[in-house]
């Protein structure tokens, strides 16, 4: 259009091509005498550079991509717009196409031309003619009229032409259709001006874009279908609520209540669980990761958009704009119009022609008079819509766009308003089509973001992909370990034989009704991943969930669902517990967890939690890693009196802590990684009568106290990791050990008393300053594993053939320079079973190292 526009100020005048109906032009170069033939000839040449196609893309391209951000009124002024171009190009193409005035001199003279009325000789004129006619009504005889002679040329009339045009006929007169277009430019520019301004254009292009595709996307299509089927089976179960109120069934608490994407009432999950998985698949990988695309561009652009409101602030000013040049043209248009005159008085010096007077007829002047009336009512009506445009603008809260009709008409609660520059935008698609914002509200809601990815997942770890993850654990179970996951895929729970569930990093996990299908699940583990359960899930897990381990980074990720599993028998906690956690309610409801027996708490307690006092009846088991915090208060401690294992790590213990000898039936205790420096008070640990394991490993225990002896039912020490110079002899009169770990001291010698223990089984001594083994040593025949790597031992017995239970023996990292054949009578020893240095193994006689390698 702005190439037409150049070529008609330019001085062509549009045509048409009686060819290929091209529109071409006339220059005004072109005397107005030429023949018509040249004329279109040059008209033919000049209809190859401009074709009209090139008018139909300019018009559509910018309506075709911005068509959604135009409101009716905006619509409605375009076409305007186009109403008074043409209005304007018809008007430049009488200025180039027509002679502009014609001039005859006056036969009146005066010194003042303005005493000349030239409108009035032409009505004496007519009106003589007139007179003369009625004078003489029958038989008029015709004869041939003659004009009056001046004695002027062509030429002179062509001067007098353009300068009585130039110099007397008023500027609004010949500048009318140009001024037309100009301020029509100007409306069209204003117009647009916000869809190319470099502050906008780039953030219209980019919502423009993503609308069109979130519209487009059939993920939008699947979710609305969901949300249609799932609010007709609400309306069915409501139906039927009131057809049947007279059943009991229908009673208020008697519905399941689920957390899905949508809400709805389903009265069976689990049959429903199989027709949404049949129904997800329709949506393909592909279309999903578009889907998923689409959410990722929406963050980011609500993000960038609603910061600011510049958007809003440049279609007012252009708005504002356009009224104010709408008054300006209303105003000089309506007083400059009457100056359009047919009849226009011109004086030239006489001596250029002889006359002074002249009277000129402006050809267009009746035709522009009128264009220029039309020209006022198409102006009209445009500022009309501009004032409603500024109407709407300031009337409506524009700044703010509430999904509270789609919530309500869709069914997802979680859309979220929004405000400044992407509120406005909506408003503007809603002047098109609402239908666009409905759509586009699917890729605002987390909740439907979340169902698509569960979708993906789905698609990505199917079951045969899960099956290949089955693990055995610890306790020998069939784990199935996912990590670090977006979500946890349906298809787990197509995996009826999984018995342990670990879910570490796992985000945004909700455990639906068809775990129910998972029956020999009992051991569940959220490693920093909190979950949410479904009310029929957590029905499943009451009665089936026996061990539940929670990793947690602050106490808000406490999942308070876990209080009531009333038959779970044991809780793992790691994370924040402060003391000030403790004394709160939180930990008040483990009153609940009646069936508890194991109870660890990995955190940073100042005390014991008094609460855990209320499932001491039934607690077995007490665990505390403290992570090197001291912990000072055991007074909780004392209520424990069915515990039975009591582990206290990392709890910068200086002493044994007196709470522990209440416990009467205690069998295990171990304070690794403590500060204990001596264990006087071991005494009083006779008082636990029931005690076989004591484990003081990782301390710093110079020495062990001879009353040690004392503990006649002990069956398992360890003190390995301390500071140990020698190990008292009276330690081996607690003739029941069967475990004896005194390694990583800094041992020099055994006691001979060692002997004593027969039911000795696993000796360890690694890691010390041991230079020779007390011969008693070998007398302990039911020692499977004897472990003395790294000392100082220079030879080894030939006794260790009594050692006829050997399974395991460890002498590397000594002096030893050789083996005592000997070592072939061990008839359950092996060459794995024998840590050594090859070369001392090469030594040995060839039947005893084929004996060794053979069994």
């Amino acid at each position: 259009m702005c190439r037409f526009i150049l070529k008609v100020l330019a001085g062509c005048v549009p045509c048409c091509s009686p060819d290929s109906g091209a529109l071409v032009f006339k220059h005004e170069k072109q005397s107005d005498w030429a023949p018509v033939g040249p004329l279109r000839a040059q008209c033919a040449a000049a209809a190859r550079m401009i074709p009209v196609g090139e008018f139909r893309h300019f018009a559509s391209e910018q309506n075709t991509k911005y068509r959604l951000l135009k409101p009716w009124w905006d619509v409605f002024s375009e076409y305007l717009c186009i109403a008074m171009l043409m209005i304007g190009v018809f008007g430049c193409t009488l200025q180039l196409t027509q002679e502009k005035i014609a001039c005859l001199p006056s036969q009146f003279t005066s010194p003042t031309p303005q005493a000349i009325d030239c409108s009035y000789i032409r009505a004496y004129r007519e009106n003589e003619t007139l007179q003369h006619t009625l004078v003489r009504p029958v038989n008029p005889v015709i004869q041939e009229a003659f004009g009056r002679k001046n004695d002027l040329d062509i030429h002179q009339y062509v001067f007098v032409n353009h300068y009585c045009y130039e110099r007397f006929v008023h500027w609004y007169a010949k500048y009318f259709p140009y001024l037309v277009v100009i301020h029509t430019m100007i409306f069209m520019v204003a117009s647009s001006f916000w869809f190319k301004f470099p502050g906008t254009s780039s953030k219209i292009d980019i919502f423009v874009t993503i609308l069109g595709k979130c519209f487009d996307s059939p993920w939008t299509t699947r979710a609305l279908s969901e949300v249609s089927e799932e609010r007709g089976e609400e309306k069915l179960v409501s139906w039927r609520r009131n057809t049947m109120s007279s059943d009991p069934r229908d009673q208020p608490g008697t519905e399941e209540e689920t957390v899905g994407l949508f809400s709805s009432v389903k009265s069976n999950p689990e049959k429903k669980y199989p027709e949404s998985q049949s129904a997800l698949s329709v949506l393909d990988k592909k279309e999903g990761e578009q889907a998923k695309a689409l959410f990722e561009k929406v963050k980011k652009f609500r993000t960038h958009v609603e910061e600011a409101d510049i958007l809003y602030l440049m279609y007012v000013l252009q708005t504002s704009l356009k009224v104010v040049k709408f008054l300006v043209i209303i105003i000089y248009t309506a007083v400059l119009v009457p100056n359009v005159e047919i009849v226009v008085r011109c004086y030239v010096p006489p001596e250029l022609t002889g006359f002074d007077i002249y009277c000129c007829n402006h050809n267009k002047a009746h035709l522009f008079s009128k264009l220029s009336y039309c020209y006022i009512c198409f102006v009209g009506v445009y500022g009309l819509m501009c004032i409603y445009a500024l109407y709407w603008l300031f009337h409506r809260p524009l700044k703010v766009y509430s999904f509270e009709h789609v919530r309500l008409e869709t069914g997802i609660g979680d859309i979220p308003d929004v405000k400044n520059d992407f509120a406005f935008l909506l408003h503007l698609v809603d002047q098109y089509d609402a239908l666009y914002s409905k759509r586009f509200a699917v890729f605002l809601s987390e909740v439907s973001e979340s169902r698509l990815h569960q979708l993906n997942l789905n698609n990505e770890w199917t079951a045969k992909k899960l099956r290949t993850s089955l693990t055995r654990n610890a306790r020998n179970q069939l784990e199935l370990h996912l990590l670090m996951l977006p979500g946890l895929p349906d298809t787990v729970f197509e995996i009826t034989e999984v018995e342990s569930l670990k879910l570490e990093q796992v985000k945004n996990v909700t455990i639906p009704p068809c775990v129910a299908k998972l029956d020999s699940l009992q051991e569940l583990s959220l490693i920093y991943c909190p979950a949410k359960l479904q009310l029929p899930a957590l029905n499943h897990f009451k009665e089936h969930l026996k061990v539940l381990r929670l990793s947690f980074e602050s106490l808000e990720e406490l999942p308070m669902w876990m209080y009531t599993l009333h038959g779970l028998e044991e809780l793992h906690l790691k994370g924040p517990l402060t003391n000030e956690v403790s004394r709160s309610a939180t930990l008040d409801s483990l009153r609940e967890l009646k069936a508890l027996r194991v109870l660890t708490l990995h955190s940073n307690l100042i005390k014991i939690p008094p609460t855990i006092g209320d499932v001491a009846l039934q607690l077995q088991r007490l665990c505390i890693n403290n992570e090197n915090v001291k912990l000072q208060a055991f007074s909780s401690l004392k209520k424990l009196a069915n515990l039975v294992t009591l582990e206290l790590v990392c709890c910068e213990l200086e002493r044994i802590p007196s709470a522990v000898f209440s416990l009467n039936n205690l069998q295990e205790l171990d304070l690794k990684e403590n500060k204990l420096t001596t264990v006087e008070e071991i005494l009083s640990l006779q008082h636990c009568r029931r005690l076989v394991t004591l484990r003081l490993w990782h301390n710093k225990i110079t020495y062990i106290p001879d009353h040690i002896s004392k503990l006649h039912s002990l069956e398992k020490l360890d003190v390995s990791w301390n500071k140990l110079r020698k190990v008292p002899s009276r330690l081996f009169y607690c003739t029941k050990l069967r475990h004896l770990d005194v390694s990583h001291n800094q041992l020099t010698s055994l006691p001979p008393e060692v002997g004593i223990l027969q039911g000795l089984q696993f000796f360890s001594a690694a890691f010390n300053s041991l230079e020779m083994l007390p011969e008693e040593l070998f007398s302990c025949k039911r020692l499977t594993t004897l472990i003395l790597g790294n000392n100082c031992l220079s030879s080894l017995s030939p006794r260790v053939a009594n050692l006829a239970r050997l399974v395991r023996l460890e002498i590397k990292g000594n002096r030893l320079e050789s083996l005592p054949p000997e070592i072939g009578d061990c008839a359950l020893l092996t060459h794995s079973g024998l840590i050594v240095e090859e070369s001392l193994l090469d030594l040995l006689p060839s039947h005893v190292k084929h004996r060794l390698t053979n069994d």
